[in-house]
This record gives structure tokens, sequence and C-alpha cells, in this order.
């Protein structure tokens, strides 16, 4: 697997060994160098890296973002270096300010160096879709660290990538993708999202994939059907997930109805990669060398390990358009250092979306876990979804192989009664099908209440 002569994809005419790859790929492994050696970094060495870079980074906005300069005004001073106090004293950029002022925030004079990009889209299942403009450089970022995904699970380049994700086409294709356009790889396959999950596991019978990407809530509907229906997918090594919360629970459900691990990635249309989860655990490492990740309590400060706060994303690359202390909209709960002995720092979950959250009167925040697996033994539950209506009612709809009987009933409700905080009403809806949201994706939980105003 990691034999040079089969791994490294040579650019020139009769040169196998040793290789000589072109332009990019001598770039993209030029960054892997570099980040096999930054990743063992002590914390300290790397905010001062992150700080140099963010210095830069400042300058530049300043100078050529008349938006950043005037909300900055009386809090940063191009003329100082920049110090940890310093960056932390700039305001936090809201989502809906984004979405508001987007074509402000652009950069009247972006680096020609960094080549062009474009526009980056979030799907707006938050009600807000926003659009960040990326550059050459940020793009490049993105490969580096998709790059060191693979070769931080090791996994064997010469096998078969099955993607099933929002927009794609269906269809196979030579490589996995732009992140190892570097490497001899295997062959890939894609299919949409929105094709019907027995359909989905049908295909993947016939793909025989070694490693399958996939959506966390699409993931565990293709492994309940999997074990209803006892289809199961030859040869599939690792499931790898993104673009939602992974809940514990379908890291169970998929190891019983595969045997088979799923390593997660935390990452947005809008930033890119955030964070990686571990070789060595189910925690995650925030990439430093490409974004600054504070984990921000009520009060605005950071977060101890152990302690759940709210995601503030700085990207250290994006000259075309500079966010800078972005609040995503995620929760997540910070961790502590990593016995693996990376220096980059750790989140050991991420709750979600704040529309992902239950909401209580007094303004805290919960994140409830209904046990699939539990739910599945108590009655023939196909598909459910988790609606907060009020501060005190959750709206819970099922769909089902049939009618339920009382007591399954009951038995349903003590069990999602007994997840719940103490005082919740719940009402039990029966639907034909749950639809997927804007972004293609199934939701869990959602809350429609607004926080109280305090």
């Amino acid at each position: 697997m990691n034999d040079s002569v089969k791994l490294i994809r040579s650019a020139l005419p009769g040169t196998l060994w040793p290789a000589v790859p072109g332009p990019d790929g001598a770039t993209a492994l030029a960054l892997q160098f570099q980040l096999e050696r930054s990743q063992w970094l002590a914390p300290a060495r790397l905010l001062e890296l992150q700080l140099r870079q963010l210095d830069i980074l400042l300058r530049h906005a300043h100078r050529t973002v008349p938006y950043c300069r005037e909300r900055w005004a009386g809090v940063y001073d191009p003329g100082v270096p920049l110090t940890a106090d310093a960056f932390a004293a700039l305001p936090i950029l809201s989502r809906q300010e984004l979405q508001a002022h987007s074509e402000a925030m652009c950069s009247a004079d972006p680096p020609a160096a960094h080549g062009k990009g474009g526009y980056a889209r979030t799907s707006g299942s938050s009600g807000r879709p926003v659009k960040v403009l990326k550059s050459g450089l940020t793009e490049l970022m993105w490969r580096a660290f998709g790059l060191r995904e693979h070769l931080w699970h090791r996994r064997d380049f010469s096998g078969k990538l099955a993607a099933i994700r929002q927009g794609v086409p269906q269809g196979e294709a030579e490589g996995w993708g732009a992140a190892t356009e570097a490497l001899a790889t295997g062959r890939s396959a894609t299919l949409p999202v929105g094709t019907d999950v027995r359909t989905q596991l049908e295909w993947l019978k016939q793909q025989k994939p070694d490693y399958l990407l996939t959506h966390p809530t699409n993931l565990a509907e293709l492994a309940r059907q999997s074990l209803k229906c006892g289809i199961r997918v030859p040869g599939l090594r690792e499931v790898r997930t993104r673009g939602e919360m992974l809940p514990r629970e379908t890291r169970d459900l998929c190891r019983k109805a595969w045997g088979i691990p799923v390593t997660d990635v935390y990452s947005s249309n809008e930033v890119g990669y955030i964070a990686l989860q571990c070789p060595d655990h189910e925690h995650y490492h925030v990439q430093s060398e490409g974004i600054m990740v504070e984990v921000l309590n009520a009060q605005g400060k950071a977060c101890n390990p152990g302690e759940i706060g709210r995601i503030v994303v700085t990207l250290l690359h994006n000259f075309a358009m500079p966010l800078v202390r972005y609040e995503i909209g995620d929760y997540a709960e910070a961790g502590p250092p990593c016995s693996c002995g990376r220096g980059l720092p750790v989140l050991s979950r991420i709750m979600g979306r704040v529309r992902n959250v239950l909401i209580l009167a007094s303004g805290e925040r919960f994140w409830p876990s209904f046990a699939a697996h539990d739910i599945d033994r108590i009655a023939p539950v196909l598909q459910y979804q988790f609606v907060q209506k009020d501060y005190g009612l959750v709206e819970a709809r099922l769909v089902t192989a049939g009618p339920l009987t009382e007591s399954q009933e009951e038995a349903l409700r003590r069990h999602f009664l007994g997840r719940l905080p103490a005082g919740f009403e719940l009402r039990l809806v029966y639907c034909d099908e749950i639809p997927r949201s804007a972004g293609g994706k199934f939701e869990y939980f959602v809350s429609e209440v607004a926080a109280p105003n305090r």
C-alpha cells in the first residue's frame, strides 16, 4: 500500500521510479511533508504560527476590505504585531451578517498568485444560506487536508471508493477525486443521496466498494435497511461520513450491520475542513494549519475541556474574502490534549447546528439522543424525526411498518420521555414518509423554538 512505485503518479513519460509528479502533484506532496511534521508541534508553537499567519491576513483585510476596516475600528491596529488577546478582542461575525454583507466582505485586491477560485454556497437547510468567495489557495488547502485524512486512516489507495451524497450524478470515474490527484488510486462511483435507500443498498452490492462516503443520517438508514433485509456489502472496509453530526449510535449501528468502523469529518461548505477524526480515537483534531477554531461559552470565553460551546472559525488563507471570527452556527465539546501525541486541538464531540438543539424555557440547551437500537426493539419503526414545537412539547414523527399496539405506543412514549428533560410532553404523529432537508439529508431532531430573550 505504501510502495511509492505504485502510489505516486509520475507526470513524465518513461519515469516510473522514482516518480516525478507534475507541478500540482509536487505542491500537494510538499504540503503533506510539512503537515506530517506540524501535527506533532506543541499547542503553544501551533498558536504562535497561527498568529503570525493571521497577522498577515488581518493586515491585508484591513487594507483591502473596507467592511472589515470599519468593523474593527478602535479594536484592531495593523501597526502592532498580533497577539492572542488582540485577536480575541475582534468582533464575532454572525451568519446573518455574512449573509447580508457577503459582497462587501470580498477583497478589492486579492493576491493574484493565490489563483482564481469561486463561490462556495451552503444548502440553506438552516434557513440562512450563505456564500463565500474562495481562492485557488483555499482550494489547495482543502485538497491538502483531504489527502491528510486519507493518509491518517491508512487507506488502500488501490481500492474502490463509493460516494452517496448531495450534488453528485450517478456514474463512475477514474481516481478518487482532487485530493488524491498526485496519487495512483482505484476507481470511484457516485450516486445521489436522494435515491431510495433500498436502491442505494442494491447499488452498493453491485459496486462492491472498499470505502463508502455518505452523510451520517443516510448511513443510519442504510444500516437499518441492511439489517432488516439481510443485504450485505461484501468487501466494504470502512464508512466515511461528513456534512452532519454523527451520533455514537450510528457508529454502533454500522458495526452491527457490517462489522466495520465509521470515520467522520467535520467540515462545512463555506469554510472547508474544520476537524478530522483522530487516527487512534473517535474524537476530532482541528486542522490548525488552515483554520483557527474557538469553542466559546455563553460569556464569549474559551471553553475548558468537557465544556460545550459555540464554534467560531477563522480561515488562515482566504485572502479573497477574509472570514475572521465567523460563528458558523455549530456547537461542540472542547477536548483535552490527545494521547496520540498530536498537538492539534481536540473536539471531543460535534453537537450540531443550533436548529438541532433542544432549547429549554430557561435558555439552557440540551442535546437529546434517542438510542435507535432501542427504538427498533420496542416497535417496527422504519423512520423517525423529533421536532420541538414549544418549550415543553416535542412531536415524534414516526413511519412504521404497520399500526402499533397500545403497549408499543406506551413503551415508545416512556423511552422518548426518558431521554428528554423532565416536564416535557410528547406527541406521536404517524407519517407515510419523512422528507429530507433542503440539503438532501435526514434530520433526526429539529427545534422550531427560538431561544428566550434574557
